[in-house]
């Protein structure tokens, strides 16, 4: 992945840049994506998982956004956008006569209550910490304050964000599902069923959603992008177990496996050169991990927390998957700047973590739960937890829980462990600051937070914090060496057991179009449905 440094100068980008391929194809035409479980919700302030985030972005803009297929920044809904001097002034001009699926025009009122809405402690957003550099954030979050003071809709057509420091990743931050343009009035006559109903000014609208059987999205006519979005339909079916959606796809039936290629069949579908052209591949900035709740005892304990670590066989694990990962050692992916080269990680050695578990007065173990997404293959990665935590006395009982219910208990601070198979963390945007703030940073800890360890280090925040200010493009080697700095001390606590990371496959029938990056976009995950095109159509 590319990634963009901001240079804290000022300056300007006026239009939007080119898609990275061409407009040609016609419009036209259905695609069906199936899904075992329904999806929990489309609000963009609310939806933090694999399965709606692609969903959200065909819904709604914000005012920065991606090349399609690649990690560049462009300008989405801003047609221009300027920073200051000292790097605490955005200066954001919008396109005029952007509209809402309701069909009314979008201002730079929509733009200030929708970052006003997504810090709100009443939203409960877990992606509030996001926003902590805009000025009054912590009088919104702290709810003493009504909206963000560094926010103003200067005219109809100009926004202003000012921020407490300089921050490296702001633009990437205004181009995030979380800073999605939304219409007060829809939000308030829905209230917190705006996710079952949402409105925004993207390339597809909701035109259907019948609870636990389907969704269907609607070519927006009026979208400002000219040619986007290809089709005129997407169907997403639910209830599809996986195996079910791979025979259904084999024979045509379906377009797109949202839940991927059943691990089970996965060797034998990928040697089948029948299926060659409909298997993509690509990289990701992922980290599969077990969180352990710090809050809950025992885990509360460092001895116990580099106990789980040294129990955990990872080799094996990475077998589970068809070795289609390499064993993580540390929170970074391999490929994100800020990776800590030479770093071995916590060993794997039963004997050293019994001997730790005596230490800390366990030598009999104890029992606990681990929480785990019941999609293959992640009850079988959790079996193998299990295994390898029963050969140092800790008795685990699994629960294999739909999707929504392990993000509900892991944000409620109720699950002792959790594996993220099936929600481990994938990049929101190529920085090592995005695998901090919102599942290791104190920020994130809070309710309804991605932190699902619960752990707060108010020194490492303060170096974070540090990092994110060095905006000099100088510099970054400096900023890179403080965010290895920032995860070595991760791992000195210990809150998590970085198990691997993980290579992304897809597969998509035989008449879809478009080229292979938008099907394994690094942003849209896990496909950017804007630019799929039916071949078929003329």
């Amino acid at each position: 992945m590319r990634r963009l440094l901001l240079s804290g100068i000022a300056l300007a980008v006026m239009t939007m840049a080119s898609p990275v391929f061409a407009q040609a194809e016609k419009q036209g035409g259905s695609m069906i994506v199936t899904y075992k479980d329904d999806v929990a919700t489309l609000d963009p302030a609310i939806g933090y998982d694999w399965q709606n985030w692609s969903m959200i972005k065909s819904l709604f803009d914000s005012l920065m956004d991606y090349e399609p297929g690649t990690s560049t920044l462009t300008t989405d809904l801003a047609e221009s956008y300027t920073i200051s001097d000292d790097g605490l002034t955005y200066t954001f001009k919008l396109r005029q006569g952007i509209k809402f699926h309701n069909g009314r025009e979008m201002t730079a009122e929509d733009v200030k209550y929708s970052l006003d809405r997504v810090t709100d402690p009443a939203t409960q957003s877990p992606g509030a910490g996001f926003f902590v550099s805009i000025e009054g954030f912590d009088a919104a979050s702290d709810g003493s304050a009504k909206g963000l003071s560094g926010v103003t809709a200067v005219d109809p057509l100009t926004v202003e964000i000012k921020l407490t420091r300089p921050d490296a990743t702001f633009l990437h931050v205004v181009a995030l599902n979380f800073s999605s343009i939304v219409p007060k009035e829809v939000v308030d006559e829905f209230g917190a069923d705006f996710g079952k109903h949402p409105v925004g000014t993207g390339a597809y609208s909701l035109a259907e959603w019948t609870l636990g059987q389907r969704l269907v999205f609607a070519r927006n006519a009026d979208y400002w992008k000219a040619g986007v979005p290809k089709m005129d339909e997407i169907v997403f079916e639910i209830g599809q177990e996986p195996t079910v959606a791979l025979l259904r796809l084999q024979n045509g039936e379906v377009d797109v496996l949202g839940d991927g290629i059943p691990p089970a069949q996965f060797l034998e579908v990928k040697d089948n050169p029948d299926y060659a052209d409909m298997i993509i591949e690509g990289g990701q900035l992922q980290t599969g991990y077990i969180t352990l709740n710090v809050t809950i005892p025992p885990f509360d304990n460092l001895d116990v927390r580099k106990a789980i670590n040294m129990a955990i066989n990872k080799e094996r694990i990475v077998r589970i998957i068809n070795n289609r990962a390499v064993i993580a050692n540390q929170p970074l992916p391999p490929t994100m700047p800020g990776y800590t080269e030479g770093y071995e990680g916590i060993p794997y050695d039963v004997e050293g973590a019994k001997a730790l578990l005596a230490q800390a007065g366990l030598s009999e173990g104890f029992t606990t739960e681990l929480y785990v997404y019941n999609v293959d293959p992640n009850p079988r990665i959790a079996q193998a937890i299990q295994q390898d935590l029963a050969a140092i006395g800790i008795t685990v009982e699994l629960l294999s829980l739909a999707q929504a219910n392990v993000i509900e208990a892991g944000g409620a601070g109720t699950a002792p462990m959790i594996w993220s198979g099936g929600m481990a963390w994938i990049a929101d945007f190529p920085d090592p600051s995005n695998f901090y703030g919102p599942i290791l940073g104190c920020s994130g800890a809070a309710d309804g937070g991605w932190n699902w360890s619960k752990y707060c280090n108010e020194d490492l925040d303060a170096m974070a914090t540090a990092a994110d200010s060095m905006i000099d493009p100088a510099k970054q080697a400096d900023r890179y060496k403080a965010w290895s700095d920032v995860y070595m001390g991760v791992m000195a606590d210990a809150p998590w057991v970085p198990v691997f990371n993980e290579q992304r496959f897809t597969m998509k029938s035989a008449r879809l179009g478009g080229p292979d990056a938008i099907f394994v976009d690094p942003v849209h995950i896990p496909v950017n449905y804007d630019y799929v095109f039916d071949k078929n159509v003329q």
